[in-house]
């Protein structure tokens, strides 16, 4: 499976000029003839404004559908359409949104742990589900940025088999080392890819440090770009999967009788 990362430098507070950024990045990363396209956390407002917020996000999902699903359809694409801020049942949500080679939204996650050094949780509503779900007959799981600070979260999802991870993210540049780090260890700790797609450039007064890349289950990493709007691709054979989980058995030599979750 074939995954292209756009990294995008999105303009703060212009919902409008972002989804018209997003459409060109996205055509453009269709030279790649990728199976999948991978957006970054939050591209239609930027990492977050604090005035005005429900009146700048999608409303319950209905804009990002239509314009993205519209191109997963045009361009026979998955999309993983990163998360965006998203107004349902008069709260606001960081919602991601994954669209098939139909165009049809298959599933959609709402981020878990919000990033209070940023009051995150003074706007947005915390989901409460994991999400998981098939993209060309591959096992998928998505989180949004400070989510990959619980590996737990993700553990509870890889037990039962998971193939690709995609980490959508806004992480700031004065943090990415974290970023790289924690990355690449959830692909190794649980045996698969990871994609993790950040956003670059300045939102407020946060400037984000791009470097997203896409990571083997042995840990190698398979392709990585800086901090420049770019789109990186990487062709994953899921052949190492089997190879890998045959070799360490990580899932069958568990001891779940000693952990307390």
């Amino acid at each position: 499976m074939k995954i292209s990362c756009v990294q995008m430098n999105m303009e703060f507070c212009s919902p409008e000029a972002n989804y018209i950024k997003a459409e060109k990045l996205i055509a453009d990363a269709m030279n790649e003839s990728p199976d999948v396209i991978v957006l970054p956390e939050m591209w239609n407002t930027g990492f977050f404004p604090h005035e005005n917020l429900a009146e700048l996000s999608d409303k319950n999902g209905e804009k990002t559908k239509a314009v993205i699903g519209s191109l997963a359809k045009k361009y026979n694409v998955n999309i993983v359409a990163g998360s965006v801020a998203n107004v349902r049942d008069g709260d606001v949500w960081n919602t991601a949104y994954i669209f098939n080679r139909d165009g049809e939204a298959i599933a959609e996650y709402d981020k878990t742990h919000l990033f209070t050094p940023m009051n995150e949780d003074g706007f947005f509503r915390k989901g409460e589900k994991l999400c998981t779900f098939e993209l060309d007959g591959n096992s998928c799981g998505i989180i949004i940025c400070y989510d990959i600070r619980f590996p737990e979260l993700t553990r509870s999802m890889t037990v039962d088999g998971l193939d690709f991870l995609f980490v959508v993210a806004q992480w700031p540049d004065v943090r990415i080392p974290h970023l790289a780090t924690l990355s690449r260890a959830r692909a190794i700790e649980n045996q698969m890819f990871v994609a993790c797609c950040n956003s670059c450039g300045t939102a407020g007064q946060t400037v984000y440090g791009g470097c997203s890349r896409i990571i083997d289950p042995w840990g190698e990493i398979l392709t990585e770009t800086d901090g420049n709007e770019s789109i990186i691709s990487a062709e994953c054979d899921t052949s190492v999967l089997k190879n890998i989980r045959e070799t360490i058995n990580v899932f069958s030599d568990r001891r779940k009788e000693l952990y307390k979750f």
